[in-house]
């Protein structure tokens, strides 16, 4: 099976993010698609395993193998867990829309360290390019402060909401280089303040409930091996049912 076959064929959630689903797009922004397919079981009793993620079909478009999303999003990879939040559904079969269900099993206290250590990293990016080129990108500065702002606000209530509402036009101006370095480089060390304060007292669980996850991902699978698939007929065609267990 193509990669691109599991994305058009197996997709069990789709949703649009980036710039639209944040509420930040203007005339220029491209239209980033996300998603998550559902590999057939039979696929993984071949000793090639299906990819954990692929790349396209369209342009812009990105999607993960549900058990590899299932890990990243109990992590609390940040860019996994917008996506279970995106406001701009696309689509959701049956099994998609029990994975958006379980949406709260993935959040834990952990989002403090993962969305916080995630904006170390851009942080640092854009001190390199202050002092190469005098300036930040000032795109990825407006997206930092996107992130601190929503990790502290996920912190504090328990709510994880993507769409930045009335922030809107405070970001813009931060990407169009409205606002001077010094003050951005501000907003950002005072939120990080406080989201370290917000953790502290968080309504969110110490860990996520790995267990439930789990169990959703195993039912998964065994109604998947259930359902007739192409590959079954190469089995039966292989191994007859009289030489199983036979030495």
């Amino acid at each position: 099976m193509r990669p691109e076959s599991l994305v058009t064929d197996h997709t069990i959630y789709a949703c649009v993010m980036g710039s639209r689903a944040f509420g930040l797009a203007t005339e220029a922004s491209d239209t980033d698609r996300r998603g998550v397919f559902l590999a057939p079981t039979p696929l993984f009793w071949r000793f090639e395993k299906p990819p954990t993620h692929v790349e396209g079909p369209a342009d812009e478009q990105f999607s993960w193998e549900l058990e590899r999303f299932c890990e990243l999003a109990l992590r609390g990879n940040p860019n996994i867990l917008e996506c279970l939040h995106s406001p701009l559904v696309e689509y959701a079969d049956a099994t998609g829309r029990e994975l958006l269900a379980l949406r709260g099993a993935f959040l834990s206290r952990r989002v403090h360290e993962t969305f916080v250590r995630y904006a170390h990293g851009q942080r640092r990016k854009l001190d390199a390019d202050v002092r190469i080129h005098g300036a930040p990108r000032w795109k990825h500065a407006m997206h930092l402060l996107r992130l601190l702002i929503t990790a502290g606000d996920l912190l504090r209530t328990g709510v994880l909401t993507v769409d930045v509402g009335e922030r809107r036009e405070e970001l813009l101006e931060v990407k169009r280089g409205e606002v001077p370095w010094a003050e951005a480089e501000a907003r950002m060390n005072r939120l990080v303040r406080e989201a370290e304060e917000a953790a502290a007292r968080s309504p969110l669980p110490e860990e996520p409930d790995r267990r439930r996850v789990e169990d959703f991902l195993v039912r998964t699978r065994r109604a998947s091996a259930l359902q007739p698939h192409p590959d079954e007929k190469v089995v039966q065609g292989v191994v007859s049912p009289g030489c199983v267990g036979q030495a």
